[in-house]
């Protein structure tokens, strides 16, 4: 049973767009690792920016600064 689990910054993905995600996901473990699509989970957690860094710094201080 294949598990998949995406990690996401909390920022307004609708549910329709997890859908999405979901149905995606399963279908490229099927397509490419002939898993099973009947039980194929997909997890999509949704993690505050603060609590995400990149470079040592967290994403909502990195958004702030100009680009």
């Amino acid at each position: 049973m294949p598990m998949i689990n995406v990690k996401i910054t909390r920022e307004g993905a609708t549910p329709a767009q997890k859908k999405q995600v979901m149905a995606e996901m399963t279908e490229v473990l099927a397509r490419v690792l002939g898993k099973n699509p009947e039980t194929t989970i997909v997890i999509i957690e949704e993690v505050e920016t603060e609590n995400w860094g990149i470079a040592g710094e967290p994403v909502s201080e990195r958004r702030k600064r100009p680009s």
